[in-house]
């Protein structure tokens, strides 16, 4: 089935092409664990859920799409809720290598706000997802409001068909919305369904952190979408993982290897070999989205994305020549003045009280990188490209014989 032949959106959705995922309990990896689950020390409290939405007023929803050959999504972030999408809010944003697109970006480095809402796709789909914002606001009485829609992309041509463009502008509606506040979905959901992570399957994942109430008590959630990194550069707490499973790498599943770019180096899943890589090394992107209730103005927000590299850089990430590496950070402080004001009042937290706001960034950051491998399962292409989910038992071995796991919290809420 090639989506791209102009079918009618409900029937693909009859046919299983559509999955709406908005609630975690939904979610591909719903059984597997979380990083808190483990006890693996990347430090700080996480915040109830462990997830960007215990900033209040995020909203976030996924549509997947998963039938014939297309594995693929869009996931939405809402920094203020679906109901008060009209009201922007204090952002900026950073690339650490720019091998990507992020559309909006231009305004919100000119007037350091945000309207709407933050869209996670693929490469393709990231024109389609925009007109579906467009739309979206339209149906509203928004489009003045909304009009420069903030749309990312990564790539997820080895396991999907993405020339098909599977991705259309309902499927940014719908995830639109299903964007609901609560537990988030992570693994192969949304924009991550098709993406790889450290040569392991990737995806969204998410994690928050509540500083202390000497610190202001504020809450830093963020979200990936994770599909960057070499394997035998991968870094958990310290630990070699990626040098310590070094096989299980990308394979084919059929007597000849698919065609298509990046797949001549692959060999036969039964082979398990560690010696070849399914893309040039290191090659990929992530997009990581910070949310955060402390009350930042946009330069500020900048420096808070300036410090998500640090994190990428802790689990193995070297920002590679064609990784597309793009970060936004927003606040949810009232950013505009009442009907009528022409002057809004705003905080601006003292520099001297922001270290705490870097450090949540960075762990928050690491978490939910692994959080996205540990929510995916192994995931085999329409063309007999797979690519294998984290073995979790085996990775806990490795961080057990580092001396890295500590006792694991209560269960996380996914």
């Amino acid at each position: 089935m090639s989506p791209s032949a102009g079918r009618p959106a409900l029937l693909l959705a009859l046919l299983g092409l559509v999955v709406l995922l908005p609630r975690a309990s939904e979610a591909q990896g719903a059984s597997r664990p979380r990083a808190r689950d483990l006890g693996i020390p990347f430090g700080g409290q996480a915040g109830p859920l462990d997830a960007i939405t215990d900033v209040p007023g995020v909203e976030v929803g996924h549509v997947t799409l998963k039938a014939g050959k297309v594995r693929s999504g869009v996931t939405a972030i809402f920094p203020l809720g679906r109901d008060a999408v009209a009201r922007p809010v204090f952002a900026a944003t950073h690339s650490l290598n720019g091998s990507g697109e992020m559309t909006g970006t231009l305004w919100i480095k000119e007037s350091g706000l945000l309207s709407g809402p933050v869209m996670l796709t693929n490469t393709n789909g990231i024109g389609a997802v925009r007109d579906g914002v467009i739309a979206w606001a339209q149906q509203r009485d928004l489009a003045w409001d909304l009009g420069l829609p903030v749309v990312a992309e990564t790539w997820d041509g080895f396991l999907n068909d993405i020339d098909s463009f599977p991705v259309k502008r309902e499927h940014a509606l719908q995830a639109m919305d299903a964007a609901r506040p609560g537990p988030v979905a992570e693994g192969s959901v949304g924009g991550g369904t098709g993406m790889i992570c450290h040569g392991f399957k990737g995806g969204i994942g998410t994690a928050s952190r509540q500083l202390a109430e000497d610190a202001g008590g504020y809450t830093v959630g963020v979200l990936v979408q994770c599909n960057y990194g070499s394997r035998r550069l991968l870094s958990v707490a310290g630990v070699p993982v990626g040098e310590e499973l070094a096989d299980l790498l990308p394979c084919y599943t059929g007597d000849t290897a698919p065609k298509g770019p990046f797949t001549a180096k692959l060999r036969p899943c039964s082979q398990r070999a560690s010696t070849a890589a399914p893309l040039p090394e290191g090659q990929g992107s992530i997009i990581v989205v910070v949310a955060t209730n402390a009350p930042l103005l946009p330069h500020q927000l900048e420096r808070l994305a300036r410090r998500v590299p640090l994190a990428i850089g802790k689990m193995g990430g070297l920002g590679e020549n064609y990784s597309g590496d793009i970060f936004l950070a927003f606040s949810t402080q009232a950013a505009i003045p009442p009907a009528g004001a022409p002057v809004a009042t705003v905080s601006m937290l003292d520099h001297e009280r922001i270290n705490p706001l870097f450090e949540a960034t960075v762990q928050a950051t690491e978490e939910s990188i692994l959080n996205a491998m540990l929510a995916s399962d192994t995931m085999t292409s329409a063309q007999g490209t797979r690519v294998y989910g984290l073995p979790v038992d085996r990775f806990v071995g490795v961080m057990k014989k580092h001396g890295r796991v500590k006792d694991a919290p209560a269960a996380a809420t996914r």
